[in-house]
C-alpha cells in the first residue's frame, strides 16, 4: 500500500515521529548539562495533542502517544539554566526578573525577589541543613513530630539548642495550631543580619521578615517549596548563605550528605495568605 492509500492517521504518525525526533535532539543539545540527571520523558504527547490532526488519531494511537510523561520539573531546570549564571553568586536585578519571569511559568503565584521595598543580600545561594525549632517551651523532641514515622524520618536531625531568631513560634503548646506548626516544618534560616541598614531599621525589618513566606527552588531538579523565615543565618563563616529545615531539605532532595547545594529563594506576594506551605506541585 502506497502513502496515497494509506490511512491519515498513519501519515501523521510518521510525520510527527520524525520532527519529534529532530526537536529531541535539538533539545537534548541545548539542554544537556541540565537533563542529563532527569527523564523528560517523550515530547510526542505534547505535540501531537497540540496537532490540529488529533482529531484523526485512534484511542489506541493516542493511548501511544501519551506512554511517556512529559516532566515538567525538567522543563524548569531547563528554563532556569538559562537565566542562572555558572558561578554561585548574587543575581543581578536583570537576571532576578528573568527568574521571576521563568517561575510564573509554572507556578500560581507571584515569586519575586523584592517585596515592598525590601530584599536580602542575595537571593540564590548555597543552602545547608538546619535543626528542628523550639515551637513552645518545652517542645522537644519527644513531643515535636506527628507520627512515629516522622520520627524516624527526622528525629536524627536533632533539636537547636537555642531559639530562633524570632523566639518560639507560640508562647505554649496550648496555642499551637496546624499552621504554626507548618511554620517550623517549613523553615529556612536567612542571612537577614547582611541587609543594608538592617540594624538601623531594625524593628521594621524583623517584622518584615518573621515568617514571611519564600518560594525555594532547586535549580537542579526542579524541586520546589514554600517555607517560611523562622530564623537567622547561617554565619558568613560557613560559606553558605541560608539554612533549610529537615523536611526543606528531604523535599529539595538536599540529603546527598553533603547536605548543602544551590538555590533559589524568592518572596512569594501573598498578603491575603492564601498559598499554603510545603512542598509544590507543578
Amino acid at each position: 500500500m502506497d502513502n496515497s492509500t494509506r490511512p491519515h492517521y498513519h501519515h501523521l504518525k510518521e510525520k510527527w515521529t520524525a520532527k519529534n525526533k529532530s526537536l529531541q535532539a535539538r533539545l537534548w543539545d541545548k539542554h544537556k548539562d541540565s537533563l542529563s540527571q532527569l527523564a523528560i520523558g517523550s515530547l510526542s504527547g505534547l505535540m501531537m495533542l497540540s496537532s490540529p490532526g488529533i482529531s484523526q488519531l485512534s484511542p489506541s494511537q493516542l493511548s501511544v502517544i501519551q506512554e511517556a510523561p512529559i516532566s515538567k520539573h525538567a522543563f524548569l531546570v531547563a528554563d532556569l539554566s538559562h537565566v542562572l549564571p555558572k558561578e554561585m553568586r548574587p543575581l543581578s536585578e536583570e537576571e532576578e526578573k528573568k527568574v521571576s519571569d521563568v517561575f510564573s511559568r509554572y507556578f500560581s503565584f507571584k515569586a519575586i525577589a523584592e517585596l515592598d521595598g525590601k530584599k536580602l543580600n542575595r537571593s540564590y545561594g548555597l543552602i545547608g541543613q538546619e535543626q528542628h525549632l523550639a515551637r513552645y517551651p518545652g517542645d522537644n523532641l519527644g513531643s515535636h513530630f506527628d507520627s512515629e514515622g516522622q520520627a524516624q524520618q527526622f528525629a536524627s536531625q536533632g533539636m537547636a539548642p537555642g531559639l530562633g531568631a524570632f523566639g518560639y513560634f507560640v508562647p505554649s503548646k496550648q496555642h499551637l495550631t496546624e499552621k504554626d506548626n507548618l511554620r517550623e516544618k517549613y523553615y529556612i534560616a536567612v542571612q537577614t543580619f547582611l541587609v543594608p541598614d538592617y540594624v538601623q531599621r531594625l524593628a521594621e525589618y524583623r517584622d518584615f521578615f518573621r515568617f514571611r513566606k519564600m518560594l525555594v527552588v532547586n535549580p537542579q531538579n526542579g524541586q520546589a517549596v514554600v517555607a517560611v523565615i523562622g530564623d537567622a543565618g547561617p554565619g558568613e563563616f560557613t560559606g553558605k548563605h541560608l539554612g533549610g529545615s529537615p523536611e526543606v531539605m528531604r523535599h529539595l532532595e538536599r540529603v546527598d550528605g553533603s547536605m548543602r547545594g544551590p538555590v533559589i529563594y524568592f518572596f512569594i506576594d501573598d498578603p491575603n495568605d492564601t498559598i499554603p506551605l510545603g512542598p509544590v506541585n507543578l
